[in-house]
């Protein structure tokens, strides 16, 4: 998982990890997020297939998510967070 950050926006890009692997990696990272991040991009892609998109969408929970939206990329699934 490879991560980039501009100011309170994070970008993470879950290419090439398997599926639970991939729930995983974001599960621990929201975990220990810093307070000041409030969007979080999942970029997962969709050429390669649906899982990766289907776990961020359907089965990734966490208490610092407060929505999921689609966006008009379909590799990427924007997660709004909950303040700490």
């Amino acid at each position: 998982m490879t991560e980039y950050r501009r100011g309170s926006v994070v970008e993470l890009d879950i290419h090439g990890e398997t599926e639970e692997s991939a729930l995983h990696l974001l599960t621990h990272w929201l975990s220990r997020a810093p307070a000041d991040v409030k969007e979080v991009h999942v970029i997962h892609g969709c050429h390669g297939g649906t899982v990766l998109r289907d776990m961020v969408r359907h089965r990734l929970k966490h208490p610092r998510i407060a929505s999921k939206m689609v966006t008009l990329n379909p590799g990427e699934t924007l997660l709004i967070l909950k303040d700490r």
